[in-house]
């Protein structure tokens, strides 16, 4: 019987951990992304709502690989995990640094990647956030 509260206390404090970004907040906090290499920050929040669902404790495994937080920055080239020890490591940042509400070097990370792969890095990009934009718009 005392496995339940055990149980209940762990769920709750990994949906305590979990932080969910508005629009508005994704508006504010990537205002040093918009327009670099012509991407719009609508194009950004769509992406973001469609590779993590704007939540930045989003961890994803996929063919080998993981992605981390808002952008879903992978470990096999990106970042450091002890999952992937042979990362190139181009950001030259742990993976867990994705994870919280600090997105600094998240938005570091994503110049290097759009510097190195362009847009075409996120899946989402074309055929969900290039074009028909107006529900991503930032409105004050």
């Amino acid at each position: 019987m005392a496995f339940f509260p055990l149980l209940l206390v762990g769920i709750l404090l990994s949906a305590l951990q979990a932080t969910q970004v508005t629009k508005y907040e994704l508006c504010q906090m990537l205002k040093e992304l918009d327009g670099y290499r012509s991407i719009t920050l609508s194009e950004w929040i769509c992406i973001i709502f469609h590779m993590s669902g704007c939540d930045t404790q989003t961890i994803i495994n996929y063919n080998g690989s993981t992605t981390y937080g808002l952008f879903q920055i992978s470990n096999k080239f990106w970042c450091r995990d002890d999952q992937f020890p042979q990362s190139w490591d181009i950001c030259d940042i742990a993976c867990d640094n994705f994870l919280n509400d600090d997105l600094s070097d998240d938005i570091q990370c994503v110049k290097k990647i759009l510097d190195s792969e362009g847009i075409g890095y996120w899946p989402a990009y074309k055929p969900l956030c290039s074009d028909n934009l107006e529900q991503w718009l930032c409105k004050s």
